[in-house]
């Protein structure tokens, strides 16, 4: 499986703020994927890509950007859902055989793992993550996604199904000209510690969430 430059389907638009640095094969519980590493020309930021299949710009491809999660993606906490929102757009690319996850390092939407934990320490005491965030001095949600949007590009993608429930990513691919011509929900059962997480983005953030 090769992963292939979509630069030729980039006309017209601004020069990359990010750069393809490395590739592979990675199996994985999954099946196999074409593992991508990219770095920012203007920070310090890295990005990993997922890709399955061949990028095609006519194709509608699945794709998700994930933020990364250290306590849900890899510890499995249960105080969000992160971790099993990654499983399940694992599972749905690799049955439909076409799809992209960037994952990005914006931890605790943007505020680093260190100012998580100190933000989990405030919902201890019963802020939200809404409030703990505000209260130790961060926007609600930090996370720029433009960047990511670039990597989309540089693959070739055009036609996306976006795999999210927040309308601040689909906005963020719609107005880089992107064609978002699906949002696929990716819910899940909520736990009972994730169940207030889950109700504030709904409530306070607009997520686009049923399930609670």
């Amino acid at each position: 499986m090769e992963a292939i430059s979509g630069n030729a389907a980039r006309d017209n638009l601004l020069p990359l703020t990010v750069e393809r640095v490395a590739e592979a094969n990675l199996p994985t519980e999954f099946g196999l994927f074409r593992i991508i590493g990219y770095r920012s020309l203007t920070s310090d930021e890295e990005f990993v890509v997922l890709l399955k299949g061949v990028p095609n710009p006519q194709v509608p491809t699945l794709v998700r950007i994930h933020s990364q999660c250290l306590t849900g993606d890899v510890f499995h906490s249960i105080k969000c859902d992160c971790g099993p929102q990654l499983q399940r757009a694992m599972e749905k690319i690799a049955a439909t055989g076409l799809g992209v996850i960037v994952y990005q390092h914006q931890e605790g939407r943007g505020i680093g793992i260190l100012n998580k934990i100190r933000a989990y320490a405030l919902q201890d005491q019963g802020a939200d993550t809404i409030e703990a965030n505000v209260r130790l001095g961060f926007d609600v949600d930090a996370r720029d996604y433009t960047q990511c949007v670039e990597i989309l590009q540089e693959l070739g993608l055009k036609k996306i199904r976006l795999m999210s429930n927040n309308p601040l990513k689909l906005e963020a691919l719609q107005n880089a000209g992107l064609e978002v011509v699906e949002r696929v929900p990716i819910e899940l059962a909520p736990r009972a510690p994730s169940v207030g997480y889950l109700r504030t983005k709904k409530e306070k953030m607009g997520h686009l969430l049923s399930v609670v």
